[in-house]
């Protein structure tokens, strides 16, 4: 069972699987625009550079206190997975990218109240086996993984680069860069696939 690999404790120099979603299961990207929004903050606190507000003000910068391993957004509910070196950087992260897009959503939506279901859920991975298989996950959960514009995949398979994104700590698991062979075979590991996801059911 997952609980064998997965443990939900905070701790520095450790990988995470984060997942939240919409309070009520409700829809939180409507459209291109809301992913894009949601994209562009994870740039802002994760970028090497720190960014400014419009008044000068720098916003919080955590490149050099966590890594973004992989992502996946979906209409009501995001996936990410990192390597924290501060045991409150995730938190951090969290809190401000979910703070600031729901107050863009709210606005732009007109509506008020919380828009995520509750505060983040986040598992420690504690078995090298499920770093590769918590990245399959994520990049599946879409039934057009191989299209869909709002995960890292594509990032993985070398169509896109950007700082804030980093997959070479799990495409160094992979020899000859197989990495969408590896997608592609997910059969033979549906079983870990399916303890990934009932774990995440039962969070």
């Amino acid at each position: 069972m997952p609980s064998r690999y997965i443990h939900k404790v905070y701790a520095p120099d450790a990988y995470y699987h984060v997942y939240n979603r919409g309070v009520g299961k409700r829809t939180i990207f409507k459209d291109s625009t809301d992913y894009a929004v949601f994209l562009n903050l994870l740039k802002r606190h994760l970028s090497i550079n720190p960014t400014k507000d419009k008044q000068g003000r720098v916003y919080p910068n955590y490149h050099a206190e966590i890594d973004l391993l992989a992502f996946c957004l979906m209409p009501n509910h995001f996936h990410l997975f990192v390597f924290q070196s501060d045991k409150n950087a995730m938190t951090k992260l969290l809190r401000s990218i979910c703070v600031a897009y729901t107050m863009y959503f709210n606005r732009k939506y007109r509506r008020v109240g919380p828009l995520f279901q509750s505060r983040f859920k986040a598992s420690i991975i504690l078995d090298d086996v499920y770093l590769q298989h918590i990245s399959r996950y994520i990049h599946l959960n879409p039934p057009n993984y191989i299209n869909w514009e709002f995960s890292s995949l594509p990032y993985y398979l070398g169509k896109k680069h950007a700082e804030w994104i980093n997959p070479q700590p799990i495409l160094g698991l992979f020899e000859n860069n197989n990495y969408l062979s590896f997608l592609e075979d997910y059969e033979k590991s549906k079983e870990i696939l399916d303890e990934i996801k009932s774990q995440l059911a039962s969070s």
